[in-house]
């Protein structure tokens, strides 16, 4: 009898992880330098439209240096449509500890649990920072450029990260991880946890007439980025971050309905 309950507990947790498995699906939100020709209004009405609640701020939408009064009327317009500031970034940074405090003030006041950063590689400012973390209890996610960037590699991510309390982490740029010549699937899962938050974007590298490579930012899904093995990874993992669209093409951002819409599009038919 007691080995007969002991099978049927077993089974329904199989039963429960393989559904809670299947119902996951990413969080996918907006980066707004997607958005960067457009007002603070502007933008918050085409992510109600689109109906991305998700918002990651560029400084151009909220002035995380400035007032935090008009910082937490900004708020209040995103709270009243269910929608939120979960970060911002790339937040600029400085060497000196106190001058960074006001940073992390504004994220306590926006509820923002991570701050997506790109500083040097300075022994002294990543102390200051990580006093900071500590202080706070608010997570920084090192943001990746190209491959000759100061963090455009995850070795030269991982120089930062492996003497660093667990709540530094990275925002892991999957266009450029890519155009650096790097799986997304394969590095997110070498990060051991440590990525707290996702750039949906894709890139392509292509040979031009004269025989030099370029890099091109491309429709999601379209590019060199292996976006099936990143997302079983998420759904393995069950992470909870979000995927916050993104491009560095300037004609998509004069108008980025459809790169917004095929990115959305793409996840939700891709993570399943």
């Amino acid at each position: 009898m007691k080995l007969k309950l002991l099978l049927t507990l077993a089974l329904a947790g199989l039963v429960f992880t393989s559904t809670r498995a299947a119902e996951y699906a990413p969080h996918v939100g907006l980066q707004t330098w997607t958005c960067r020709n457009m007002s603070f209004d502007e933008m918050v009405a085409f992510a109600e439209k689109h109906g991305l609640k998700h918002i990651q701020a560029i400084g151009k939408h909220i002035d995380p240096m400035g007032s935090l009064d008009d910082a937490k009327k900004k708020k209040a317009i995103l709270d009243a449509k269910g929608m939120s500031f979960y970060t911002f970034g790339v937040a600029g940074t400085f060497p000196e500890k106190e001058k960074n405090r006001k940073l992390f003030d504004f994220a306590k006041a926006m509820g923002i649990k991570v701050i997506i950063v790109e500083p040097k590689n300075d022994k002294a400012l990543w102390d200051g920072l990580e006093e900071l973390v500590k202080e706070y209890d608010i997570k920084l996610a090192i943001h990746n450029h190209g491959k000759e960037s100061v963090y455009g590699t995850p070795e030269k991510v991982w120089s930062v990260l492996k003497d660093r309390d667990a709540r530094i982490g990275v925002c892991m740029d999957v266009g450029h991880l890519t155009g650096a010549g790097f799986d997304a699937g394969k590095e997110f899962v070498n990060y051991k946890g440590r990525v707290h938050d996702i750039h949906l974007k894709d890139k392509k590298t292509e040979k031009t007439a004269d025989g030099k490579t370029t890099i091109l930012d491309v429709m999601v899904g379209t590019g060199d980025a292996n976006y099936t093995g990143l997302l079983a990874e998420l759904k393995k993992a069950h992470w909870p971050g979000v995927m916050a669209i993104e491009t560095d093409n300037a004609t998509y951002a004069k108008e980025p309905t459809e790169f917004v819409t095929g990115a959305v599009k793409f996840v939700k038919d891709h993570a399943k």
